[in-house]
């Protein structure tokens, strides 16, 4: 990876699997040493914070979710993002915005209010692709 690279990771609550995404993310720049990739996570209707079961799930990870806050993303930082990628919800619901960057829905099924075991299928399938997405950057 040569140049920064933004990636967002949003959904509509920015409470669940946008987190996850965005932790692992993290986790991911950080292993591999990848500092030219920039993160950003948002929601178009953000929740008043993090859902509980994701923050349970999170740290049988090792990652402590607890004192993230959901916040709104803007159409200006989804502008200049290379990637877009949305949780199970179209781009258009997730934010009216346009982009030149590439879209990417994960078709995910929202964690709120699911059970451990649900949540932590749908934390291990984002923990794969935020990885994937990794492997495909570095192969750029």
């Amino acid at each position: 990876m040569s140049d920064e690279t933004r990636v967002a990771f949003v959904c509509v609550q920015n409470a669940g699997r946008s987190q996850m995404a965005t932790a692992f993310a993290e986790r991911e720049r950080e292993e591999r040493g990848a500092e030219d990739v920039a993160i950003v996570t948002g929601g178009t209707d953000p929740a008043d914070h993090v859902h509980e079961e994701v923050v349970e799930v999170m740290r049988e990870r090792g990652i402590d979710l607890a004192d993230r806050t959901p916040r709104e993303v803007t159409p200006e930082e989804l502008q200049e993002c290379d990637y877009v990628v949305t949780m199970g919800c179209s781009a258009k619901d997730v934010c009216p915005a346009t982009w030149s960057g590439e879209n990417r829905d994960w078709g995910l099924d929202d964690p709120d209010g699911r059970d451990l075991d649900a949540v932590r299928a749908i934390r291990d399938e984002i923990e794969e692709r935020v990885a994937d997405l990794f492997d495909e950057l570095e192969g750029k």
